[in-house]
């Protein structure tokens, strides 16, 4: 079912392809109108002719019988208010159904999304925060599109370091590297591993031997690696559930995986012409890619010493998620210092014929998480801030919060609530800040119950829930007259039209804060109507007018934020 958007921009569509085939109407939301067409200015300069003179002509011919009226503003805007029987046509199909008139994609697609990425034997920490929330709100808002998503969780299980991880299991052995790791004390792990590396050179040889036996294949050490591999897969599973990420362990698929494959990339590029010898390593010199000093620079995919370079590994990737996943779009959320990187890996893959141009691929860029000293956040120690540390140290404070408020909630009830609004609070802090861009994390305002927050957008959700359960009955919401005579009922009710949009926006840009945006500006248009229009108060017809645009509200906050990976409490 198009939503009234999609209505609107295909009739005027068709009158400005009149005009000029192809032409933008740049329909937008207006708070002058219902919707504003901006797009004359550019059509009429397309045209060469005054743009009042072009906007005549459009509403001389545009067909909106029904839907809307135009008129024309300043220099050529089109102006258009819907009618009222169509919006309350529009708005009686949004109480009907339940997917609040986001229809599901025509052209359902498969979806690789890989993202999160941490290392094994080595604490998530808050520079995995970006590459997780990001990537599940994408993962969950494709597949409430429609679309089948395959997760990559794209540890780093393979390499040199493990010789020297196994050995340290080894002397510890195993009970207690188990109960080390089980307790989510991976940094600790690593680094006495590491500084046994670094000042032991009879341990550095066994690491440089247990190296060559993993690489070998050997049975007992490769039951060793897959102990550490298990281990801290496990514990990143525990992270995951209290920040309610969607991954799991079988969407685990590290560096390991792709071993296999990777003398297959190495003959198949030098079958392909593409593979050249370079100081004694074999790389691939794509045009356009150079140095600072201006020369070729190369994607080193096998390095002198045999052993193979990231590149191999991820054009092993692309060729597994494009001829065996069957992927139509592969996202990358990954750091923003991995942009050359991964545009020469793909131009590659394309060059080899290994990516399809019909495959869409992106690298979902993202910035960094900040401390209050605008510089990379760490520990007062100078340490990298642990990720669950985050977590609970959010959900702390939000319980001493609802503590401090008089409540009738259970102690479990508050616990749990205080859980949810530390998720909302680090989670949408996150997404609410265009990916590209660095923030500064700042627990006081994350949690605030004021101003852009997860929190504040948990207790709009809370407010719209209290209005029904003082009602003595159940509201059904069914055949409601909609009159809209208030101001701020129509604009909210406009802005619980454009969901859809803003869901379309979000994934043609991969930018969840657009949907965050959205949310925000809808709690705002409530709580100006809630002002404005008494509820429970109201009689009759308008009485159930207000209480199903409390409903469709509620409902919108709920879905909305639940695709951005938080939960709306029912009560606060």
């Amino acid at each position: 079912m198009p939503s009234t958007y999609e209505l609107l921009e295909a009739r005027l569509q068709s009158a400005f392809d009149a005009l000029q085939p192809g032409s933008d109407p740049v329909l937008r939301p207006s708070d002058r109108s219902d919707y504003q067409a901006n797009g004359v200015m550019g059509l009429a300069k397309a045209l060469g002719r005054p743009p009042r003179e072009v906007a005549d002509e459009l509403v001389a011919s545009l067909d909106l019988a029904g839907l809307a009226t135009v008129e024309v503003a300043g220099p050529g805007f089109l102006n258009l208010s819907l009618t009222p029987a169509f919006l309350g046509q529009q708005l009686n199909e949004l109480v009907a159904n339940e997917r609040l008139n986001v229809p599901v994609s025509p052209n359902a697609k498969t979806i690789v999304i890989d993202y999160s990425a941490p290392n094994v034997a080595k604490e998530m920490h808050v520079g995995h925060l970006r590459s997780t929330v990001i990537g599940d709100a994408l993962a969950r808002i494709n597949r409430f599109m429609g679309h089948t998503v395959i997760a990559r969780n794209h540890v780093g299980d393979w390499g040199t370091p493990f010789g020297m991880l196994i050995e340290h299991l080894i002397d510890l052995g195993e009970d207690a590297a188990v109960q080390s790791l089980s307790m989510g004390d991976l940094d600790t792990f690593y680094r006495a591993a590491r500084q046994k590396f670094d000042s032991d050179d009879t341990f550095k040889e066994r690491s440089r031997a247990r190296v060559v036996l993993l690489q070998g294949g050997d049975t007992e050490t490769n039951r060793l690696w897959r102990l550490l591999v298990t281990q801290s897969v496990a514990y990143f599973q525990e992270v995951y559930d209290k920040l309610d990420v969607l991954l799991q362990p079988s969407d685990v698929v590290g560096e390991s995986f792709y071993n296999p494959m990777l003398d297959d990339v190495v003959t198949d590029l030098k079958s392909a012409g593409l593979l050249v010898e370079s100081d004694g390593a074999q790389v691939v010199f794509l045009p356009g890619f150079t140095n600072r000093e201006n020369e070729p620079l190369p994607l080193i995919v096998q390095k002198s010493d045999e052993g193979f370079g990231y590149a191999a590994t991820d054009l092993a990737a692309v060729r597994d998620r494009v001829g065996n996943l069957h992927a139509d779009e592969i996202l990358y959320v990954v750091g923003a210092p991995q942009a050359q990187h991964f545009d020469m890996v793909w131009a590659a893959a394309r060059a080899a014929g290994w990516l399809p141009e019909a495959v869409r691929i992106e690298h979902v860029a993202f910035g960094n998480v900040l401390g209050p000293d605008r510089k990379m956040f760490k520990t007062r120690s100078g340490e990298t801030v642990k990720l669950v540390g985050l977590i609970d140290e959010a959900t702390e404070r939000a319980l001493a919060q609802l503590q401090a408020r008089q409540s009738d909630m259970s102690a479990d009830e508050q616990a749990a609530l205080a859980l949810t609004l530390a998720r909302a609070a680090v989670k949408y802090a996150d997404l609410s800040t265009e990916r590209q861009k660095d923030y500064v994390f700042d627990l006081d305002r994350m949690l605030a119950f004021e101003g852009d927050t997860g929190p504040y957008l948990a207790y709009a959700h809370a407010r719209i829930r209290s209005i029904f359960r003082r009602l003595n009955e159940p509201f059904l919401g069914d055949n409601v007259s909609w009159t809209l005579s208030d101001p701020a009922a129509r604009h909210l009710a406009l802005g619980l039209l454009a969901l859809p949009e803003a869901l379309d926006a979000t994934l043609n840009t991969l930018q969840p804060h657009r949907l965050c945006t959205y949310l925000f500006d809808l709690a705002q248009r409530f709580t100006t109507f809630y002002e404005a229009c008494p509820v429970l108060s109201a009689e009759d017809s308008l009485r159930d007018e207000r209480l199903a645009l409390c409903d469709v509200s509620a409902r919108t906050l709920s879905l909305g934020l639940s695709l951005l990976g938080i939960d709306a409490p029912e009560r606060m």
